[in-house]
């Protein structure tokens, strides 16, 4: 024996001395202690088996089967971003007609809480004239004459509910099921569970008009705690359709294609070594980045659109516009993107000026969406596309039957506070019934009392179209599955065909 490994002997020994049946038993369970956190963590980690590993490498937004055939192929969400009044466009109160400029009912204020609202307001009645429509008799406002042509492919939602009355929350409730930041957006989700049918462009594209952004930020199109390669790509309609994606003075394609090749080697290495999701996202992102610096100025391109289209629409090439932005949505899903997101901004209609005035600022907005939304449903169909693409109207909540009187005081214009109890939203296509209406409200609009519809039967509702059980479209986070619709979400049977 060397003089080394006697006094290796000879320490143990020493050590074994101290050793008591308590030392052992503390060691044994800090020893399981430790094995059991070492298998949490490695249960938090969302890292799949080796085929999917090598699925995702080489293209995580491949096609997937959803859980069984949905009508939809894809989904057209047109977010009209500060709340349209359902009451100056589908939801017609006559009785609130006579109502006009009376103190609400205090029964009206008894326990609610508004935005703005304080004190006694007064009831305004309807703003705007109506019509039943079609042979469906939906009734439709003056204010949208294009879209009324529409009405019997349509299925309004009349008695939709929130639990939200600020713009930021309300908006992530309505996006992305929750009202706190850091859920996958609904356009998220889609592209999880159903990739995308074109390797060359985003399967989740975003496009905005009006001049802002929501007021909950690109949070809205984001993609949580999902792999960020399912977030939204927002496009733009003037100048560079995607910010920084040309390449740099002095860079050749030859020269970019070999650079994002060794990047993603590099990321290749990383991720069989840590097996981190983000890695895997990261890879693919250069990939389409690439592909996109041809394939979305091509689709975003719309001066080669014949002129009967740019009047169906009311288009103009080169400039920011809803319209632009609707008939965009019609190539992208011809293109084989999976989830279009349009928001517009500008209906937050609470008569602190022209702009925001019922009887003003509103009836322009609705003249901007009017021929644009029409024509969509219009080109969707003589297509052959409405029957597989899913169409979504709505704002975030409604406003109220009564006038906004901020801080007790009347507005010097007309308009309406926020409301979470009662606004309509509608759907089209995609196996949605055709001229139909569900739910209702009481007669000055104020409360659902029939067809009530939460914000997770909507979401339930639009991935059922998708050919998803809303239940089992989770992801794991956290140590729980998460899912887009929460612990709650019925699909609203009733609008469909």
């Amino acid at each position: 024996m060397t003089a080394y490994h006697k006094l290796f002997k000879e320490a143990n020994e020493e050590q074994l001395k101290y050793v008591t049946r308590r030392h052992f038993l503390l060691d044994c369970v800090t020893g399981l202690g430790a094995a059991a956190m070492g298998s949490f963590l490695i249960g938090c980690v969302n890292k799949p088996t080796t085929a999917q590993n090598i699925a995702m490498i080489t293209d995580p937004m491949a096609p997937k089967a959803p859980h069984f055939p949905g009508r939809a192929k894809s989904v057209i969400y047109l977010h009209m971003a500060g709340a349209p009044s359902q009451l100056e466009l589908f939801d017609y109160k006559p009785v609130l007609h006579k109502l006009h400029n009376q103190l609400c009912p205090p029964s009206l204020l008894e326990g609610k809480t508004f935005a703005f609202i304080r004190g006694v307001p007064k009831m305004l009645g309807p703003q705007a004239e109506f019509k039943q429509r079609g042979e469906s008799g939906a009734w439709i406002s003056d204010h949208l004459p294009h879209l009324a042509t529409m009405a019997d492919e349509i299925s309004f939602l009349k008695g939709v509910q929130t639990d939200q009355f600020n713009h930021g929350p309300a908006q992530l409730l309505m996006q992305t099921g929750s009202a706190r930041l850091g859920r996958p957006s609904i356009g998220s989700w889609a592209t999880y569970g159903l990739g995308s049918e074109n390797s060359n462009l985003p399967g989740f594209v975003v496009l905005t008009s009006g001049g802002k952004t929501p007021d909950a930020g690109k949070s809205v199109w984001g993609s949580g705690f999902l792999p960020s390669v399912y977030q939204g790509v927002q496009c733009r309609t003037q100048g560079d359709p995607v910010l920084f994606l040309s390449d740099p003075d002095g860079m050749n394609r030859d020269l970019r294609k070999a650079s994002i090749q060794a990047i993603n080697d590099i990321n290749k290495q990383e991720y069989d070594s840590f097996g981190d999701p983000e890695t895997i996202a990261r890879i693919s992102q250069y990939e389409l980045a690439f592909k996109m610096q041809i394939s979305v100025p091509e689709v975003m391109d719309i001066s080669k659109e014949p002129e009967y289209i740019h009047e169906l629409y009311g288009t103009k090439p080169g400039k920011e516009s809803f319209a632009n932005n609707c008939l965009l949505a019609r190539k992208l899903v011809e293109s084989g993107v999976r989830f279009v997101q349009l928001y517009d901004w500008g209906w937050d209609t609470h008569g602190t000026g022209e702009g925001d005035a019922i009887d003003y600022g509103f009836r322009n907005k609705c003249r901007e969406i009017d021929r644009p939304v029409a024509a969509l449903l219009i080109d969707l169909k003589q297509r052959g596309l409405l029957d597989e693409t899913l169409v979504v109207w709505g704002g975030e909540f409604g406003r109220t039957p009564m006038q906004e009187n901020r801080d007790g005081k009347d507005m010097p214009f007309m308009g309406r506070d926020h409301h979470v109890d009662a606004f309509t939203m509608w759907m089209a296509g995609a196996g949605i019934k055709k001229g139909y209406t569900y739910g209702e409200t009481d007669e000055i609009g104020y409360s659902a009392i029939k067809g009530k519809v939460s914000v997770n039967d909507i979401h339930a509702t639009i991935l059922q179209q998708l050919g998803f059980d809303h239940e089992k479209l989770t992801y794991q986070f956290q140590g729980r599955p998460f899912r887009l619709t929460d612990t709650s979400g019925k699909v609203i049977t009733s609008i469909l065909s």
